[in-house]
């Protein structure tokens, strides 16, 4: 099984991090079955450089052929639906787990432009692979949604639109999923900056995909970290 990680900043990470990619290889790593991680790029992003230019993962032994993704700092489901298609034409993942969103609302477009997003991007990934899976996450509003009524609304307005989209969307042969947000996610214990996970989020993150799939698929065991 293939696996390709999509997102914004909270999936590439910055220097330093471990990344909710690190705990979710950790937990197919511990089921004992074949997998890959594949995708374009391996990096972090570098906030001195202003550029996803860093390899320093905290855990260093985090092995190289697992760090690849396509996940940017400041991309959003406006920037990767053009861009799927190659990467799932080029890369073969059987499996797209996906965390964007937010920052498409907070800086790019409303939630319908966004949820229109979503649907260009799973005729993109389809179009090169009409096998393909795809676990997707809803935006966890963040610290900016706690005094900004509007971009709070509009956060869970387009997470109805993506529950609407993936039950428009999913099929028998390329199934659709939406991971639930974490029961216990706290943005003011598990980020470092009320938007970006710290090693809590990260595992509470990771483990929203890992039992999502096998709750549906049977792929994998459940999520066995405490968090």
């Amino acid at each position: 099984m293939r696996f390709m990680f999509v997102g914004d900043s909270m999936t590439i990470g910055r220097a330093g991090d471990y990344s909710w990619r690190y705990r979710m290889w950790q937990h197919l790593s511990a089921t004992g079955e074949p997998f890959a991680i594949v995708g374009p790029r391996h990096t972090l992003y570098d906030s001195e450089a202003g550029a996803p230019v860093s390899t320093h993962y905290a855990d260093p032994a985090f092995p190289a052929d697992a760090r690849r993704h396509l996940a940017g700092w400041g991309e959003g489901w406006l920037h990767m639906a053009p861009v799927i298609g190659d990467a799932v034409a080029d890369h073969r993942p059987d499996v797209l787990l996906v965390s964007l969103g937010l920052i498409d609302l907070g800086f790019y477009t409303d939630s319908t432009q966004t949820a229109a997003n979503v649907r260009a991007f799973v005729r993109g990934a389809r179009a090169a692979n009409p096998r393909v899976r795809m676990v997707l996450l809803p935006v966890i509003p963040n610290i900016r949604a706690e005094s900004d009524a509007p971009f709070a609304a509009e956060c869970a307005r387009f997470n109805s639109l993506l529950a609407e989209a993936v039950a428009d969307l999913d099929t028998l042969a390329s199934p659709l999923l939406l991971a639930p947000r974490p029961a216990s996610y706290d943005i003011h214990t598990d980020t470092y900056d009320g938007t970006h996970p710290g090693p809590t989020g990260e595992i509470k993150l990771a483990g929203t995909f890992a039992d999502t799939m096998h709750r549906a698929w049977a792929l994998g065991r459940a999520w066995d970290v405490a968090a």
